[in-house]
């Protein structure tokens, strides 16, 4: 079929009203994230747009509320076009959002409407669905974790128990006089969606609506996120509370909060049922001194402690000044010239990987040779290219650790006795001269040159010196020299954590002092380690009737105890 005779595209496209859940992005279900990558365009208020756009595909175009524009009076959302492809600079249509998925509906694309929570709890997608109908563009519903479900089951307040109590939910911003009275007459559970300054307001009008003042009460702002954070009081205490606290008054005081009322959220029950707060660096804001590609599974990690790692590259990867050497070793590797090959980084597998690409090789060329990897991380690296290694330290995940198992030359058993050892450009010589001790031959190659990163940007920096982090990872001395030297030295209310003896010793000449050290010589150890001294300091403020609070929210200039693990 010639290109003039294809059928023109349908004038409407297809539409996907999606509940992003109350927050946490890990709350999105599998047919949400399955629509998202299918989606040309998105549409959706700013927060909602950071939950989703994850998982959406490269160069999506994307609808979303413009901050700065308030169009009072028209009781819809009013969203902001944005499309991604597009570079031309001018100021934004504002249009209603039913109007805009129209739009975007248009020429068979696909759209999606994510929604907070659910869809079906949504004040406005049924208009937006109904519109869709009118108009005759297939429309399909994806529903999503409502909020005033989701935040109390990560508050550690259950709705329902074995008596099976009754569950009312209201939306104070919309409740009539007779709605109150109505929940107010019953025993039963009651969830509140309002806001911050007006939960005293909703509770008193359940008290004249005729429950007890001593009714147990739980306010969650900012619910499945790690900025979360529960007060527990009762009908007649939650303003004092809140006042206490020194959470009210405040200009944040139009935050979305979820309040549970009733027996099912009494303290003594959220005390042990608190899972998702009383993580061990809940809400602790970790600096990783690594590349995204490093961190991953670092960052993971941490993300499961119920911290927010930030990472901050301090080294940068750059070829080597004289290719040759390179180009002459990976000929090698292809014509026999090797009987092993040993990586000691993630960058030196990189650096071989992107070498073999470029001959047009793939993992076919290691036939016959074999391959060690001087870590976990190292070892997953060569897997993900194909490539299993034969030997991996048992030990210690380092150079010596290697050299721990690696077999002596044996001229009966192999055949040649060179190894091929692509490294950093400044690299130590352990390796290299426990290989020759050992009996072998060594090629040992510069793969690739490290240079110090760039400065990280000008917030960054002031967050680092003035204690907006509550802890730092430091996995070598490296990463010591070339963070304090590209961004400044971690203020002294953060929690140092190193992950060996030199490296703690590094930190040390820099005026850090140490907190947490790994017990082993492992990324995944030291984070770890930072998780028990994290559990022990809540654990502290708790049996001394303290408030759990973060490091960066210390008094500055507070004495800190040293302490390893």
């Amino acid at each position: 079929m010639s290109p003039t005779t294809l059928p023109a595209p349908p004038e409407h496209g297809h539409v996907t009203f999606l509940g992003a859940g109350p927050g946490d992005p890990g709350l999105l279900t599998l047919r949400a994230v399955e629509a998202l990558a299918n989606a040309d365009v998105l549409v959706a208020e700013h927060e909602v747009l950071d939950v989703v756009r994850t998982h959406a595909r490269q160069g999506v175009a994307e609808v979303h509320t413009d901050a700065d524009t308030s169009v009072p009076g028209t009781g819809t959302p009013q969203l902001t076009v944005v499309d991604g492809a597009s570079t031309t600079a001018g100021v934004p249509a504002v249009r209603d959002a039913a109007h805009l998925v129209m739009e975007a509906a248009r020429g068979g694309r696909r759209v999606v409407r994510a929604v907070s929570g659910d869809p079906g709890l949504d004040a406005y997608a049924a208009e937006e669905m109904l519109a869709c109908a009118s108009a005759g563009v297939p429309f399909e519903v994806v529903p999503g974790v409502a909020a005033a479900v989701g935040v109390p089951a990560y508050a550690g307040v259950p709705l329902r128990d074995a008596q099976g109590a009754d569950v009312r939910f209201v939306d104070a911003r919309t409740a009539s006089d007779r709605c109150w009275t109505e929940v107010g007459a019953s025993d039963g559970t009651v969830v509140v969606s309002t806001t911050l300054d007006s939960v005293a307001a909703a509770a008193g009008e359940l008290v004249s609506a005729g429950r007890k003042p001593d009714t147990p009460l739980t306010v969650t702002v900012a619910g499945t996120t790690t900025r979360q954070r529960t007060w527990t009081a009762t009908l007649g205490t939650i303003a004092q509370t809140l006042k206490q606290a020194k959470v009210l008054p405040s200009p944040d005081g139009g935050r979305p909060v979820i309040a549970v009322v009733g027996e099912r959220s009494a303290p003594a029950r959220r005390d042990q049922l608190s899972w998702f707060e009383s993580k061990p660096l809940f809400g602790w804001k970790v600096l990783v001194p690594r590349t995204k590609e490093q961190a991953a599974s670092l960052s993971d990690q941490l993300r499961s402690y119920g911290a927010v790692p930030h990472e901050v590259p301090t080294i940068a990867v750059e070829p080597p000044r004289t290719p040759q050497q390179m180009e002459r070793a990976v000929k090698g590797l292809v014509t026999g010239r090797y009987e092993w090959i040993a990586f000691t980084s993630v960058n030196a597998v990189k650096a071989v990987r992107e070498k073999f690409e470029e001959y047009g090789l793939d993992a076919r060329a290691f036939a016959g040779i074999k391959v060690a990897a001087v870590g976990e991380q190292t070892a997953n690296a060569l897997i993900a290219f194909g490539v299993k290694p034969d030997l991996v330290p048992s030990g210690e995940q380092s150079a010596a650790g290697l050299l721990e198992d690696w077999p002596p030359y044996d001229p009966v058993f192999d055949p040649i006795d060179r190894v091929f050892l692509p490294r950093a450009d400044i690299a130590t010589e352990t390796l290299v001269a426990g290989l020759i001790d050992l009996g072998w031959e060594v090629d040992d190659v510069t793969a690739y040159r490290t240079v110090r990163a760039s400065p990280p940007p000008a917030e960054t920096r002031e967050a680092i010196k003035g204690g907006g982090f509550d802890a730092v990872l430091f996995t070598s001395s490296s990463t010591v020299r070339n963070l304090v030297g590209i961004a400044g030295k971690p203020h002294n209310v953060t929690v140092i954590a190193c992950i060996g003896p030199a490296t703690a010793k590094t930190a040390e000449e820099h005026g850090l002092r140490v907190d947490v050290m790994a017990p082993e010589p492992s990324v995944h150890k030291l984070a770890e380690a930072l998780a028990d001294f994290g559990m022990r300091r809540r654990m502290a403020a708790l049996e001394a009737g303290d408030p759990v609070t973060r490091p960066s929210e210390r008094r500055p200039g507070a004495r800190r105890r040293r302490s390893t693990t």
